[in-house]
């Protein structure tokens, strides 16, 4: 999604006047996975602004086309861009992410730059410590290879059934693959990796800021990726902010859940919080 596409939105938030709510995808999505969403939360008053990591095509058709545009996108490259998107905005935005989305929607809150957030299955940050086998598992896909760090990394059919479908039907999987899937950058995972090793990593979040807002962590219970221990000790942290910190699990859904036929339960939970003060 083009630079200028992500501008044009922001202005007609702007021009709304209503609250804006950011989109923030993760890595192996693209911003088309947030439409439902986007439709739901304009339909409730909000103004949906759901822009592209640096790079990113418009089409899954185009990513798979040209996937060397995801590669050697950092977590610090790619919060920097949001931070600029959001700054743009009238006014404070909530902001929604998923899986690394929601890493860098814990950043940007720990900047100060959002009203309320939700982060949905979030990737792990310096000091959330647990690594469950499952995690190590769906990470080793790029990790295993250290040439991935700077390549743009696809995932087979089978790693996206384990990381992403594996709480939904074949079939189901099968549609989720090819209507979502896309080529993603390596780099975030190797960072994510190290950030415990790592004073200086950019893949880390000022739980502390006074002005981070009401934060909720939305778990799926059967999630490979980011288990429930990974969320749970992300949460751990967060809830010694002295702003309002949540956790909530959503029963017998994985990774895909922002994506999959279950959907509108979790953007349900999400637009709950997010009417509570925004």
């Amino acid at each position: 999604m083009s630079l200028r596409t992500d501008l044009a939105q922001i202005d007609a938030a702007n021009a709304s006047g209503k609250p804006p709510v950011v989109f923030i995808h993760g890595l192996w999505l693209l911003p088309s996975s947030w439409q439902r969403w986007a439709r739901l939360f304009a339909d409730a008053g909000y103004a949906p602004v759901v822009p592209g990591w640096p790079d990113d095509p418009d089409t899954v058709e185009e990513a798979h086309a040209h996937p060397e545009v995801f590669a050697n996108k950092s977590v610090g490259q790619v919060a920097d861009h949001f931070g600029d998107l959001i700054g743009r905005l009238g006014r404070r935005p909530a902001v929604v992410g998923h899986s690394f989305g929601g890493l860098i929607a814990q950043i940007s809150a720990g900047r100060g730059l959002s009203a309320a957030s939700v982060a949905i299955d979030p990737a792990p940050f310096r000091g959330v410590l647990p690594l469950p086998i499952s995690a190590l598992r769906v990470a080793g896909a790029v990790i295993g290879n250290p040439a991935n760090y700077h390549r743009a990394v696809p995932l087979t059919y089978d790693q996206f059934r384990y990381g992403f479908a594996n709480a939904v039907s074949e079939q189901e999987a099968r549609e989720l693959y090819a209507t979502y899937a896309v080529p993603a950058s390596g780099e975030p995972l190797f960072q994510a990796a190290t950030a415990n090793l790592n004073p200086w990593t950019e893949v880390k979040v000022d739980t502390g800021n006074p002005d981070r807002g009401p934060l909720l962590i939305i778990s799926g219970e059967q999630d490979h990726t980011v288990p429930w221990s990974i969320a749970n000790a992300s949460y751990r942290r967060q809830k010694e902010n002295p702003g309002i910190t949540e956790i909530v699990t959503i029963p017998g859904r994985g990774h895909s859940l922002t994506i999959d036929g279950g959907w509108h339960e979790v953007a349900g939970k999400a637009l709950d919080f997010v009417r509570r003060f925004h």
